[in-house]
């Protein structure tokens, strides 16, 4: 398996520095040229986190989004379980290079800190620092592609064979390094523009201990994490992910962020970095946080309607949409995460481009539509020809999106209720495909989810219910505050996951969730029926890469994942 290192930065207190000409050794033993290779670690979170390829590997396909667009060409694999899902699939040889690139990275880092000079205080942070970041890149690998190839050394030559380590081996290292982590990182460390603290470590091994079934650990940690004084949650829900919090370090609830700050214009952040379409001479779409587009319609082609590409609507990738039965897990009269997450009501914003002063008279309003009225809707609920009478403009009710009877996605799948939760408004025009947005790995809503699943798993069903109370209380809309409470009957795991679902909207964990809980064929069955009868069991795991196979000279032990 060829792996690269790549010297790359991570922007703001991570700068590149040009070492072209100086071998790595010489680089790696002084100071500066460590630092840079630390930096270079956490680079890579970049083409995961707040990525498409990373979001449609994590969130399409799932019980609560499915593909989107008019042409099947345009559609990810990862949607739907076709025959486009296999091990020639480029996004996959993308990632698979991306984070064992990462693991690469990390590895040489840590064989080579005890040369590069550096104090004990500064040794022992960086260390912790990509101690955790391995253990993250490695959770990701073992996860997306099951029992995988596990270095612990930094590679420096290609590798021609290759050995396949289980899991459950691959979980020990991963918790090894978090253990080390977090005996070399401070207590006392400051949130820094993104770089790992002593927090994060517990944040991600509360996380990981519910993979490992080890409720323990995961309640201890995250309750730890939940009682420490250090996170508190915004008024609102959409406050957390609002721009003026959205650097990391000045977020009240964030724990560990991937840091964007800089990178939307940053077209040398990932040198190093093969995009997959080795055809396309650019990395235009490798930097930058892109989560703003991650599931957005094409309201443009509501013609005439005056609803324009602009900073208040920004540019659609029309790739995703929410499925119906994800949309109805929420109750948008007490929770106000319906209104935070998804976008359905479009207001005209333009009397220019894609306006027509008879359009709203085509729908009974009494004169052109004005910029701030309503142009149209997208709902999740059926509207009779009398209630669309009432209304003055156009709508698309879930009928018009969804099969009435197989609530299948149909049609030309670019009318759907959209996501923007991670909405943008301080892009310069509405073209931007990236953001200076923060990516949130880890915060303190996730800690209460995780403390309760434990809790609720270790036979303490008060306390779990008791924790998920907080969290959904701090959801209601002022006044729901009861209304949004559960009883210890309402307390199961599919509750849970329904509630994951309405907090960690898009957050890039729910394929995961679903696998870890063994939920994943059951509720993808149940509430995505564009793939109820596509999707199978070995879809848990995906294709590894032909060309990484070609690649080797013991094919015979190394093969392909089950199913492809």
């Amino acid at each position: 398996m060829a792996l690269t290192l790549g010297l790359t930065s991570c922007s703001d207190y991570l700068d590149e520095t040009n070492r072209n000409a100086v071998t790595a050794d010489v680089l790696y033993s002084t100071p500066d040229g460590y630092e840079n290779l630390v930096n270079a670690c956490y680079a890579y979170t970049k083409a995961f986190m707040g990525n498409t390829d990373g979001y449609s590997l994590t969130e399409m396909g799932t019980d609560c989004f499915t593909g989107a667009g008019s042409s099947s060409g345009n559609v990810p694999a990862l949607a739907y379980y076709g025959i486009d899902l296999n091990p020639t699939y480029k996004p996959f040889r993308y990632m698979w290079n991306i984070l064992y690139s990462g693991l690469n990275c990390c590895n040489a880092a840590i064989g080579r800190a005890d040369n590069a000079g550096l104090d004990a205080s500064t040794k022992n942070h960086r260390l912790g620092e990509v101690h955790f970041l391995r253990a993250l890149y490695l959770h990701l690998i073992t996860e997306i592609w099951g029992d995988a190839v596990l270095y612990t050394e930094e590679i420096q030559t290609p590798q021609t064979t290759a050995t396949r380590t289980s899991q459950a081996d691959i979980y020990k290292q991963i918790f090894d390094d978090l253990d080390m982590a977090a005996k070399l990182l401070s207590d006392t460390q400051a949130k820094e523009n993104g770089r790992v603290t002593l927090n994060a470590v517990k944040a991600l091994k509360a996380r990981l201990a519910l993979y490992r079934e080890d409720w323990k650990t995961a309640a201890s940690l995250a309750e730890e994490l939940i009682n420490s004084g250090s996170y508190s949650f915004y008024d609102t829900y959409a406050e957390t992910f609002d721009m003026a919090n959205e650097a990391g370090q000045n977020n009240k609830e964030c724990i560990w962020w991937v840091n964007y700050e800089g990178s939307a214009d940053d077209q040398t952040l990932f040198p190093a970095f093969a995009k997959y379409d080795e055809a396309s001479p650019t990395l235009g779409n490798r930097y930058g946080n892109q989560s703003p587009i991650f599931s957005c319609m094409s309201y443009w082609m509501v013609s005439g309607c005056g609803v324009w590409v602009t900073p208040d609507t920004h540019a659609p990738w029309v790739q995703s949409m929410p499925t119906l039965a994800y949309l109805h897990t929420f109750d948008e009269h007490i929770d106000q995460r319906y209104d935070a997450t998804f976008k359905g009501v479009w207001l005209v914003n333009t009397t220019s481009s894609n306006y027509d002063p008879n359009y709203g008279p085509t729908y009974g309003a009494p004169g052109p539509l004005e910029i701030g009225d309503t142009a149209f809707i997208v709902s999740k609920y059926v509207y009779s020809d009398a209630e669309r009478a009432k209304h003055h403009y156009k709508i698309y009710d879930a009928n018009d999106v969804f099969d009435p009877v197989t609530h299948k996605s149909f049609g030309t799948r670019d009318y759907f209720i959209s996501v923007y939760k991670f909405h943008d408004y301080t892009n310069p025009t509405g073209w931007e495909y990236f953001s200076k947005r923060d990516w949130f790995v880890l915060r303190l809503a996730e800690m209460y989810l995780i403390a309760s699943e434990a809790e609720m798993n270790l036979g303490n069903q008060a306390e779990a219910v008791r924790l998920m109370n907080v969290l959904r209380e701090k959801r209601a809309i002022p006044g729901h505050e009861t209304d949004m409470r559960i009883s210890s009957s309402d307390l199961n795991i599919d509750f849970i996951l329904d509630e994951r679902g309405r907090e960690l909207s898009m957050e890039q964990q729910r394929f995961f969730d679903l696998k870890r809980t063994g939920k994943f064929l059951e509720r993808i069955k149940k509430m995505n029926p564009d793939v109820a009868d596509v999707i199978q069991e070995y879809h848990q795991l995906r294709p590894i890469p032909q060309s990484e196979i070609d690649a080797l000279t013991n094919k015979a032990e190394f093969q392909q994942n089950k199913g492809y």
